[in-house]
């Protein structure tokens, strides 16, 4: 199972985690989302085969919470 962890440096509440989890949750395919306020980190993980990153990074751009990527 495809996982991907990143910096979303927009976190700064507990409000943002809820939706952060909420929205990309709700993308076919994913398997679970863990935001960490503290971390300002996003763990994503999807079923192989589905939904790919992109997806995933576009639907953060989307809801105000870009990724900032290593």
């Amino acid at each position: 199972m495809p996982e991907k962890t990143v910096h979303v440096p927009g976190i700064s509440c507990g409000h943002c985690v809820a939706t952060i989890e909420r929205e990309l949750g709700s993308l076919e395919g994913v398997t679970s989302v863990s935001a960490d306020q503290g971390s300002k980190q996003v763990t994503v993980a999807w079923a192989e085969g589905g939904t790919g990153w992109e997806p995933i990074r576009a639907r953060l751009d989307d809801i105000g919470y870009p990724a900032e990527e290593a």
